[in-house]
């Protein structure tokens, strides 16, 4: 067997064994193709590195020639300690989990304000990744890697952040900069990339390969899963939903564009036009607006209706490009129904090509910002483990 195949096949046993949680290597064989030779062979280097482990099988039955209970493999959870971090526009949340993917501790810190210095940002992430690390007697150090959501455009394979609400400058190696304050492999990508991730590790889309995801928040981003992969363009900013156009020279964007559909639905943008309309201050919560426009206020009940209207003309849009499978409405935004309004899907599906064929399932998840962490986690996991895979490889060779 070539390196190559080495190689290839240790990927491919060690992401199926973590699929199935627990197998025997005689299905592993089976499930994967790879010789049952080669399986031996390979899930002993595993075991050696101690990426996985045998536990005794849940079948009753033993192996007859030598007596003794069946065994099966699994991914042994204290191989390493992967953290996961999403940060919001006021708040950072991050998790710590296991090399198995079990959560052990999570925690939260309000932020002063949104908008950092990268290096300032890196502090504060610092801090706290040492704070999430002891609540299970650990420090940073001992994390194998973190995963980081950012909202804005990021090029993930080089942890470069091209532009972010969040940082006071454009044009960032902010992996690096991250990694200068924890000491650990960080990996960033954009933060509704990883709402993408986590509902494909373990959320709604699961048994789809091909899904969007739309979020809305403070801003309004989109995750696009094709044939189980994430799609990111070549420069990173291929999914950025919130940034495409609907109005020629409309409302001015945070991005310093102009007419985007992030400008009309983002609940600052919300909160702009009613402090626009006279029916707000700048300083009013989204809540107050929608509030106003469920008890019949006719200028509360505007803004939210065009809001409705842009957003259902995006969705239409990406249902002609992409015709997913299904579309995943999440994000704090969707406590709130104006987005997901029966008039909404009723006005999207409107204006999608018609066919003898039903259009892409809506569904929406409502989930907080430890979701997004743990989506910023599974990026990590699989980050660690090639990187455990590649360590093996040098020790090979």
């Amino acid at each position: 067997m070539s390196v190559n195949q080495r190689e290839i096949g240790r990927r491919v046993l060690l992401s199926d064994i973590r699929k199935a949680q627990k197998i025997p290597r005689i299905f592993l064989a089976e499930r994967t193709g790879i010789s049952r030779a080669t399986v031996t062979t390979i899930t002993a280097e595993l075991l050696r590195e101690g990426l996985i482990e045998e536990v005794t099988s849940d079948s009753a039955d033993k192996d007859a020639r030598r007596g003794r209970p069946k065994v099966d493999l699994k991914i042994r959870g204290d191989a390493h300690l992967i953290g996961g971090a999403k940060i919001a526009n006021k708040s950072i949340s991050l998790v710590l989990q296991d090399f198995e993917g079990k959560p052990l501790a999570d925690h939260k810190v309000d932020l002063s304000k949104s908008v950092f210095e990268p290096e300032e940002l890196a502090r504060v992430l610092a801090e706290n990744v040492e704070v999430l690390a002891a609540k299970v007697g650990r420090t940073a150090d001992q994390i194998s890697g973190l995963g980081v959501g950012i909202a804005g455009i990021v090029d993930a394979p080089q942890g470069f952040v091209h532009w972010s609400p969040s940082l006071s400058v454009r044009n960032v190696e902010f992996a690096k900069v991250l990694e200068h304050h924890i000491s650990i492999p960080c990996f960033v990508e954009n933060d509704a990339n990883l709402v993408a991730v986590a509902e494909k590790s373990f959320g709604l889309g699961q048994d789809h390969s091909d899904f969007i995801v739309i979020i809305i928040e403070s801003g309004v981003g989109m995750g696009i899963v094709i044939g189980d992969e994430i799609y990111r363009g070549t420069r990173g900013c291929g999914a950025e939903f919130g940034h495409t156009k609907v109005h020629l020279d409309g409302a001015l964007c945070r991005c310093g564009q102009r007419g985007c559909l992030e400008a009309y639905v983002a609940d600052y943008a919300l909160t702009r036009e009613a402090m626009s309309a006279g029916g707000g201050s700048d300083d009013q919560p989204i809540e107050a607006l929608l509030a106003r426009a469920s008890d019949g206020d006719p200028v509360a009940k505007s803004i939210v209706n065009r809001a409705g209207r842009m957003f259902a003309m995006g969705l239409a849009n990406l249902v002609n490009i992409f015709d997913p499978e299904l579309i995943i409405l999440a994000g704090e935004q969707m406590q709130f129904s104006y987005f997901y309004a029966d008039e909404v899907i009723h006005a999207m599906r409107n204006s999608i090509v018609q066919i003898d064929k039903a259009p892409p399932e809506v569904v929406i998840h409502k989930w907080g910002d430890l979701m997004w962490a743990r989506g910023g986690a599974a990026y990590a996991l699989d980050k660690v483990s090639e990187i455990a895979l590649a360590e093996m490889s040098e020790h090979a060779g």
